[in-house]
């Protein structure tokens, strides 16, 4: 089920929670990728959040949004780098970008195999990408209140299973969103402190979105062994040439050895 892309727009940009959601989702992105100066940059599903800080940083940006749910004009100021596209079609050509976050894309696609296949085709050999899905053993997937209760949620372990099937190297995992999915004053503003503690306990289990980064494997092709030279038969025979049958000292021997036969017989 995909979401409307005005409900993900009102939500990160217009309530309190979503801002909440936006900061720390945007920590955990940027702990991950410290600089990405230089680089190609593409996000895929409601990925613009998350792409503000690296922005500023990346040779090019560019945003995509499945038709299932739509596109906005982002950044509100400057040129629009968002764009409208088939989920598991892409209007790009291989090994465009060097970085990719999807976010509310992996859990929502109705053919995840083909927009996986599809991501691996646009990441450059060696390049990274961050998934944020919902935790399949956390609270905000248990709930519809915000945009991580929609879907299929996942655990770790079947991120790593599913991207391995696609020639992904598992890189390290991430949790964000320890506190409960509540508007509470109370919960906003001990936001922080609940992604400080759950992060220091380890408390992956209970939190509310899992990350994944993972490189785009590159096989390498075969070396080519050192070459080998085949000894000719000359060289077999030191330099002289096999004697047919019936010929030469070969042929003499043969004939002896056939009337010896022949005496012994009569």
């Amino acid at each position: 089920m995909h979401l409307d892309v005005t409900d993900l727009r009102q939500f990160y940009y217009r309530t309190q929670l979503g801002r909440a959601v936006q900061r720390n989702l945007r920590d955990s992105v940027r702990a991950m990728w410290p600089d990405v100066s230089g680089l190609a940059l593409l996000g895929f599903g409601f990925a613009a959040p998350f792409l503000r800080p690296l922005m500023a940083e990346a040779d090019r940006t560019l945003c995509l949004m499945p038709a299932q749910q739509g596109v906005c004009s982002w950044p509100a100021e400057g040129p629009n780098v968002s764009v409208l596209t088939d989920e598991t079609q892409w209007p790009l050509p291989a090994g465009f970008a060097d970085r990719i976050v999807i976010a509310h894309g992996l859990e929502t696609c109705e053919r995840p195999d083909a927009l996986l296949e599809e991501i691996h085709r646009v990441l450059a050999p060696g390049g990274r990408a961050i998934f944020i899905a919902p935790n399949r053993t956390g609270l905000w997937a248990r709930s519809d209140a915000t945009p991580f209760g929609y879907g299929r949620p996942y655990s770790k372990g079947q991120l790593d299973s599913v991207l391995r099937d696609h020639d992904f190297q598992v890189e390290r995992f991430d949790a964000a969103l320890y506190g409960p999915p509540s508007a509470r004053r109370f919960w906003l503003k001990t936001s922080r402190m609940w992604e400080s503690a759950g992060a220091r306990i380890g408390a992956s289990r209970l939190a509310g979105a899992v990350l994944v980064e993972a490189t785009r494997t590159a096989w390498a092709l075969p070396r080519r062994g050192t070459p080998v030279r085949a000894r000719s038969p000359f060289e077999v025979f030191g330099g002289l040439a096999p004697q047919p049958a019936g010929s030469g000292i070969g042929g003499r021997a043969r004939g002896a050895i056939l009337e010896a036969q022949a005496r012994r017989v009569g």
